[in-house]
Order: structure tokens, then sequence, then C-alpha cells
């Protein structure tokens, strides 16, 4: 809306004053007082041949002074055939009150010209304005996005960034650092065998876990450099030597899988000459060491890894001590045969795998060494090495039932200390205690055929067991008891029965 006034400020205020001072009474409308040429009018929407449609008045005051609005800060666009500038006023159209000291007041900011009468606001009114100063480009809106301001440290994520510009008068400017004539390369170290040994160990102790030979050679590719494949036949006989006869084995197993795939013969045969010459060491922690290395190199030429002249010829190889002679005699002694399936149970057996009349054929080996000997140690290694803690239950069986036939206390005292040292150590479960106990419970009818003292006896093994502590409340109740012969003047009545009974009865 374009506001336009006719009359200047003083103007307006000097007819005011001839008002008052003629000393009218008369209070005269507004429309009067334009006709009568005191004030004009404003004229709203006024069109391109100046002539208004709607003429308001400006208000007056009871002091007979022109009320004029507020000025406000107003932002016109005008277009021209230079272009386009944006004209900043305070709501007053013209601005020839200007040059008779009127309150137009008309500022032109920088790249800004206003029109004729136009006014434009002063940089006080605007200075902190989120608008773009640079009026001469873009549309004049608010910054977005920016990382400036007041209080501001830039765009967030910004100090990550590395700075394409250094200065040399920084305090923290370090010229070692950030020296351009400096050439990087890639440089990659070579692993010591005591470095390959520590990432070895952990791929072999899973391999126990899983037994996957693919996920092994997978392992062994990533970490795996030229001069070291030698080294992995070491390392997984040192690591299994320390382990059990099935994780042997598994092995042996592997060093077959690994032939042709991450290691090939010769690195087989120099992983063996390694070991050979480490002996001397490794029967420190193994005694039983040069055994197992020939059982070893022994399954790897059954397997085709390595040449039999590997073992046969001894002379192939330089300084052999006394523990290298050792075990190429045992290789050696184990090929002579002329069959090699022997040598796929060179480790012998898994104990899932035994039948189980070899593995109850062991157990009672086991416990009669035990009773000669009374050596609760040994005991406990033996029942480790047969790997077949499901079937404890039979050790427990078959010791009772030694007990039964021996008819001697001192068998009985000495099973009583064994089975209170598996309970104590938890090599035999409560589970397998209770399941050989009542195995023996139920058998009672068959064993007492052939022991007939064998309730008598039983009785009183299981009191002993059960001052030890190691029984539980189950075992006790479930005690069986062999009732005696009864007489015929305790409830028959004095009748004899017959000898032959009928069909019906």
């Amino acid at each position: 809306m374009d506001v336009e006034s006719s009359s200047h400020n003083k103007q307006a205020n000097g007819g005011g004053r001839r008002h008052n001072s003629g000393g009218s009474d008369s209070k005269e409308s507004s429309v009067e007082r334009e006709l009568n040429g005191d004030i004009q009018a404003v004229v709203l929407n006024s069109g391109s041949n100046g002539h208004g449609l709607i003429k308001k008045p400006l208000p007056v005051g009871d002091d007979g002074r022109i009320k004029r609005k507020a000025k406000r800060l107003i932002q016109r666009q005008h277009s021209g055939s230079n272009g386009s500038a944006a004209v900043l006023t305070n709501g007053s159209g013209s601005g020839s009150g200007g040059s008779s000291g009127g309150g137009a007041v008309t500022a032109i900011a920088t790249g800004i010209l206003p029109q004729p009468g136009g006014y434009v606001v002063p940089h006080r009114r605007w200075k902190n304005s989120r608008r773009s100063r640079n009026l001469t480009r873009g549309r004049g809106l608010p910054k977005k996005g920016g990382g400036g301001g007041k209080g501001v440290w830039g765009l967030p994520g910004s100090e990550a960034l590395a700075e394409l510009y250094e200065d040399e008068n920084d305090p923290n400017y370090d010229s070692d650092c950030n020296d351009r004539n400096v050439e990087l390369r890639e440089v990659i170290t070579e692993t010591t065998p005591d470095e390959f040994f520590k990432l070895a160990e952990p791929i072999v102790l899973e391999y126990y876990e899983h037994g996957d030979t693919h996920e092994v050679a997978l392992s062994f590719d990533e970490i795996l450099q030229g001069p070291l494949r030698e080294r992995i036949t070491s390392i997984l006989v040192e690591i299994a030597m320390d382990h059990k006869d099935s994780q042997r084995e598994m092995t042996s197993v592997l060093i077959s899988d690994l032939y042709g795939r991450v290691i090939t013969g010769k690195d087989i045969e120099k992983g063996f000459n390694i070991l050979l010459s480490n002996l001397p060491d490794l029967i420190l922690d193994t005694p039983e060491a040069p055994i197992m290395l020939g059982n070893f190199m022994a399954r790897a030429i059954a397997d085709d890894c390595i040449p039999p002249k590997f073992v046969s010829k001894p002379e192939e190889h330089l300084q052999l001590s006394e523990y290298a002679e050792q075990a190429l005699r045992r290789a050696d002694s184990l090929l002579h045969k002329q069959v090699w399936a022997h040598l796929d149970n060179v480790w012998g057996m898994g104990g899932p795998l035994r039948p189980v009349k070899t593995i109850t054929k062991q157990m009672t080996l086991l416990l009669k060494e035990y009773i000669s000997s009374r050596d609760v140690a040994e005991a406990h290694r033996c029942l480790r090495a047969l790997e077949v803690p499901h079937y404890h239950h039979e050790l427990i069986y078959e010791a009772i039932v030694m007990t039964l036939e021996s008819l001697s206390q001192t068998t009985e005292e000495a099973m009583c200390e064994l089975l209170k040292s598996l309970d104590l150590t938890c090599l035999v479960l409560p589970a397998g205690m209770e399941q050989g106990f009542i195995r023996v419970f139920d058998d009672m009818a068959d064993i007492v055929l052939d022991v007939p003292l064998a309730y008598i006896i039983l009785d009183r093994f299981v009191e002993r067991c059960n001052r030890a502590g190691f029984l539980t409340d189950k075992i006790i109740n479930n005690v069986p008891s062999r009732g005696r012969k009864r007489f015929v003047s305790e409830g028959d009545g004095g009748h004899v029965k017959p000898a032959i009974l009928p069909m019906r009865d």
C-alpha cells in the first residue's frame, strides 16, 4: 500500500496552530476540514494515474495536531530499466519534507539507491538483522547452513577435517611433522618365530574344539608368510605334546589335510628337523617327547606326507642328539611292519570310538593295579586317559562288585578311599556315583548266587561310605535287604505246603 502526503510536517503543524489561535470552539469533522483545505487526505491503493479509490483522513488529536503512524521498516521492490533494487523505507511515500526540515530522513545504504522521496532505515536499525549484507547477490534471505556467527566455532564436525593451510607462525606448528618433502612408503614387518607361535597357538586350540581343518587352513593363510611355512609342523607337534592322545590324533589328521594346500612335503621335513634339534629342551617338559615325535613321523609317512627315507637314513641328519636318534628308531620300528594300517591307530582310539568291552577291561585293570599299589594319583591319571566321562558309572559298578567278591575288609577300605577321592576331585560326578550304586542294587539277585554273603558285605560297605560322607540320600534309601528264611511257627499256622501245586494255583 502506497501512502502519499501532499503537505509537509511543518505546514500541517502550522495549520493546527492557526485553528487553535483562532479560538473557535466548534469542532468540525475531518471531511469538513478537508474541504476547507486545512488537511489533506491519504490516498489508498492509488493507481497509475494518481487517483485513489478510497480516501481516509489522517487522525487529529484534541489539540488539533495530526497523529501520524509510527515509522516501520518496509522493503519494497522497484523495477527499472537497469534492473531491480530493494529500497527500505519507514512508511512515508514522499521525501519532500526532508528538504524543509521535516521528520523524514533519507539514508542510502551501500549498493541501494532509494526512489525519490523514499526513506531508508539507518544502519543502527538493521545492523543486527540476519539478512545478508551483500544485497547485490542472492535474494537477501538469512544465511542457512553457515558456520559463522557470534559464539560459534564453525560447522559441526569441522574440527575433524584436515586443515588445508597451516600457519608457520602458530606456536603449535611442527616443521618436522608437517614437512611436505617426506615420502611415505608401506613397510611390511617380518614376523618372528616367537610372534608366529603366539598367533598360531589360539588357532590350534580352537581346532581342538571344533575339529574343522578347513577353518584352520583359512586362518593360516591370513597370518602366514613364506619363510614361516616350515614352522607350522613344529608348532602343531609342540602344542599336541601337552595334550591327550585324542588331540594328538587330531593333529596328525590336521598335518595330513594341510599337506599340499598350505604346506609341502619339504616344509614338513624341515619342521620335523626343527623338532629333532629341539628335543633336549622339549624333554624337560614332556619326558616322553622322543616317543611321541617318533609316532608323529611314522604317522606322517603312513599318510604319504614325507618319504620313508627320512627315517630310514638318519645319516642325512647332521649332528643328531641322543634323543633325536631315539625318536628316529621309534619311527623306524613302527614302519618295519609289513602293513601300515595299524599306524592309523598309533595314538589309540578315542574314548567314544572304542568298544564297551575294551573300556570295561581297562577299568578292571585300573582297579586291580590300584588295589596292589594303593596309588590314588595314578588311578586318577589312568581314568582321565580313558576320556569317557559319560561311562564313569561303570568304574563305580566294577569297584563295588570287586569289593563284594574279595570278602576282605582291606579291599573295602581301599575302595572306599578311592571312591571318596573321585568324589572330592569331581572326577566322577554325583550322578555317575548314584548310577553305579543303583546298578549294583539291581543286580544283587544275580551277584548273591556267586557270593552268598553279598548282602552283608554290601550293608557294611555302604555304611562305611556313608561315614566317609560322599553318599547321597537316594543311595542310602535304596539299599536292598535280603529277608531271612521264615519258620513254620512265624505265620504259616503249622501247615506245610504241598510239594506239587495245582495248575489253577
